[in-house]
Protein backbone atom coordinates (compact mmCIF):
# COMPACT_ATOMS: atom_id res chain seq x y z
CA UNK A 1 0.00 0.00 0.00
CA UNK A 2 2.54 2.36 0.69
CA UNK A 3 4.11 1.88 -2.66
CA UNK A 4 0.78 2.95 -3.85
CA UNK A 5 0.33 5.82 -2.26
CA UNK A 6 4.47 6.66 -2.82
CA UNK A 7 3.43 6.24 -6.97
CA UNK A 8 0.25 8.26 -6.99
CA UNK A 9 1.97 11.06 -4.92
CA UNK A 10 4.91 10.98 -7.53
CA UNK A 11 2.71 10.77 -10.19
CA UNK A 12 0.99 13.59 -8.90
CA UNK A 13 3.51 16.15 -8.56
CA UNK A 14 4.74 15.18 -12.27
CA UNK A 15 0.92 16.49 -13.71
CA UNK A 16 2.03 19.87 -11.61
CA UNK A 17 5.28 19.65 -13.55
CA UNK A 18 3.30 19.27 -16.46
CA UNK A 19 1.20 22.31 -15.62
CA UNK A 20 3.93 24.38 -15.08
CA UNK A 21 5.89 23.53 -17.76
CA UNK A 22 3.01 23.92 -20.54
CA UNK A 23 2.05 27.62 -19.32
CA UNK A 24 5.85 28.36 -19.68
CA UNK A 25 5.55 27.00 -23.58
CA UNK A 26 2.37 29.00 -24.20
CA UNK A 27 4.31 32.07 -22.68
CA UNK A 28 6.79 31.49 -24.84
CA UNK A 29 4.76 30.93 -27.97
CA UNK A 30 2.83 34.58 -27.04
CA UNK A 31 6.25 36.20 -27.34
CA UNK A 32 5.46 35.70 -30.97
CA UNK A 33 9.33 36.32 -31.86
CA UNK A 34 10.66 32.99 -34.20
CA UNK A 35 13.19 32.03 -31.10
CA UNK A 36 10.74 31.98 -28.72
CA UNK A 37 7.87 30.55 -30.54
CA UNK A 38 10.35 27.57 -31.73
CA UNK A 39 11.30 27.72 -27.95
CA UNK A 40 7.65 27.58 -26.88
CA UNK A 41 6.42 24.88 -29.37
CA UNK A 42 9.48 22.52 -28.34
CA UNK A 43 8.88 22.98 -24.55
CA UNK A 44 5.17 22.04 -25.04
CA UNK A 45 6.35 18.48 -26.69
CA UNK A 46 7.79 17.59 -23.23
CA UNK A 47 4.65 17.44 -21.13
CA UNK A 48 3.03 15.50 -23.83
CA UNK A 49 5.92 12.84 -23.80
CA UNK A 50 6.28 12.56 -20.20
CA UNK A 51 2.41 12.10 -20.20
CA UNK A 52 2.62 9.53 -22.24
CA UNK A 53 4.81 7.77 -20.55
CA UNK A 54 3.23 8.35 -17.11
CA UNK A 55 0.26 6.71 -18.72
CA UNK A 56 1.99 3.77 -20.05
CA UNK A 57 3.73 2.80 -16.74
CA UNK A 58 0.62 3.27 -15.42
CA UNK A 59 -0.74 0.75 -17.52
CA UNK A 60 1.89 -1.84 -17.15
CA UNK A 61 1.46 -1.59 -13.57
CA UNK A 62 -1.94 -1.59 -13.37
CA UNK A 63 -1.68 -4.80 -16.01
CA UNK A 64 1.04 -6.59 -14.02
CA UNK A 65 -0.94 -6.03 -10.82
CA UNK A 66 -4.23 -7.93 -12.64
CA UNK A 67 -1.93 -10.78 -13.75
CA UNK A 68 -0.46 -11.36 -10.58
CA UNK A 69 -3.91 -11.08 -8.39
CA UNK A 70 -5.67 -13.98 -10.88
CA UNK A 71 -2.36 -16.11 -10.06
CA UNK A 72 -2.63 -15.86 -6.68
CA UNK A 73 -6.02 -16.69 -7.21
CA UNK A 74 -5.11 -19.74 -8.64
CA UNK A 75 -2.36 -20.57 -6.24
CA UNK A 76 0.05 -20.33 -8.90
CA UNK A 77 2.48 -17.38 -7.58
CA UNK A 78 6.15 -17.83 -7.58
CA UNK A 79 7.24 -18.59 -3.82
CA UNK A 80 10.48 -16.88 -2.50
CA UNK A 81 12.95 -19.55 -2.08
CA UNK A 82 15.76 -17.19 -2.67
CA UNK A 83 18.98 -16.82 -0.17
CA UNK A 84 19.46 -13.95 1.01
CA UNK A 85 22.59 -12.10 2.07
CA UNK A 86 23.01 -10.90 6.00
CA UNK A 87 21.79 -7.40 4.84
CA UNK A 88 18.87 -8.86 3.36
CA UNK A 89 19.90 -8.33 -0.36
CA UNK A 90 19.51 -11.88 -2.56
CA UNK A 91 22.21 -14.19 -2.92
CA UNK A 92 23.12 -13.90 -6.61
CA UNK A 93 23.53 -18.16 -7.42
CA UNK A 94 20.16 -18.47 -5.51
CA UNK A 95 18.56 -16.17 -7.95
CA UNK A 96 20.15 -17.33 -11.14
CA UNK A 97 19.34 -20.95 -9.80
CA UNK A 98 16.10 -20.25 -9.87
CA UNK A 99 15.39 -18.37 -13.01
CA UNK A 100 17.18 -21.29 -14.88
CA UNK A 101 14.44 -23.33 -13.67
CA UNK A 102 11.90 -20.69 -14.67
CA UNK A 103 13.53 -19.84 -17.96
CA UNK A 104 13.19 -23.86 -18.27
CA UNK A 105 9.47 -23.64 -17.76
CA UNK A 106 9.07 -21.16 -19.98
CA UNK A 107 10.76 -22.86 -22.51
CA UNK A 108 8.60 -25.95 -21.88
CA UNK A 109 5.18 -23.91 -22.37
CA UNK A 110 5.85 -20.58 -24.35
CA UNK A 111 2.52 -20.00 -25.01
CA UNK A 112 1.36 -20.17 -21.00
CA UNK A 113 1.40 -16.48 -19.40
CA UNK A 114 1.60 -17.97 -15.80
CA UNK A 115 5.46 -19.56 -16.96
CA UNK A 116 6.03 -15.53 -18.37
CA UNK A 117 5.22 -13.80 -15.36
CA UNK A 118 6.95 -16.38 -13.46
CA UNK A 119 10.19 -15.99 -15.67
CA UNK A 120 9.69 -12.12 -15.35
CA UNK A 121 9.77 -12.41 -11.31
CA UNK A 122 12.79 -14.53 -11.84
CA UNK A 123 14.45 -11.53 -13.93
CA UNK A 124 13.84 -8.82 -11.38
CA UNK A 125 14.92 -11.14 -8.92
CA UNK A 126 18.25 -11.59 -11.10
CA UNK A 127 18.53 -7.69 -11.39
CA UNK A 128 17.45 -7.74 -14.91
CA UNK A 129 15.05 -5.52 -15.08
CA UNK A 130 14.91 -4.29 -18.86
CA UNK A 131 14.42 -8.54 -19.36
CA UNK A 132 12.14 -8.28 -16.70
CA UNK A 133 9.75 -5.98 -18.40
CA UNK A 134 10.05 -8.04 -21.64
CA UNK A 135 8.84 -11.08 -20.08
CA UNK A 136 6.25 -9.31 -18.33
CA UNK A 137 5.10 -7.56 -21.34
CA UNK A 138 4.77 -10.96 -23.04
CA UNK A 139 3.08 -12.49 -20.13
CA UNK A 140 0.63 -9.61 -20.69
CA UNK A 141 -0.05 -9.82 -24.36
CA UNK A 142 -0.20 -13.73 -23.84
CA UNK A 143 -3.16 -13.25 -21.19
CA UNK A 144 -5.13 -10.84 -23.23
CA UNK A 145 -4.91 -12.69 -26.60
CA UNK A 146 -2.59 -10.18 -28.22
CA UNK A 147 -0.22 -11.60 -31.12
CA UNK A 148 3.27 -11.78 -29.34
CA UNK A 149 6.26 -11.65 -31.40
CA UNK A 150 8.59 -15.05 -31.86
CA UNK A 151 11.44 -13.29 -31.43
CA UNK A 152 10.32 -11.65 -27.88
CA UNK A 153 12.20 -13.88 -25.52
Amino acid sequence: MRAKIVYFGLAAVLVVYFVLVGSRGVMLVQQGTAITVTFGVAVLVLPFIGAWFLYQTTKFARDANRLARELEAEGGLPVDELERTPSGRVDRDSADAVFARRRAETEAAPGDWRTWFRLAVAYHDARDTPRARKAMQRAIALHDGKPVRAEAR
